[in-house]
């Protein structure tokens, strides 16, 4: 079994529909730049109160993914 280091970065997903939503869009941004993705963390989760509802979720997350 070969050593792996990671790297992680941290992002803040938001979504109107849910806090899960908000952890995909957060993830399928990375996508886009970052290779060899392995796993995630939720670190915070927060949202936005509009006239007395909810109107957006927000979820810090931490994406780690391997440099070799």
């Amino acid at each position: 079994m070969s050593d792996h280091i990671y790297k992680k970065i941290e992002l803040v997903g938001s979504s109107t529909v849910s806090s899960d939503d908000a952890i995909k869009n957060a993830i399928a941004k990375a996508a886009e730049s970052v290779r060899n993705m392995r796993w995630f963390e939720v670190v915070e989760t927060r949202g936005h109160i509009d006239d007395q509802q909810v109107a957006h979720f927000q979820v810090t997350v931490k994406i780690g993914f391997t440099i070799s």
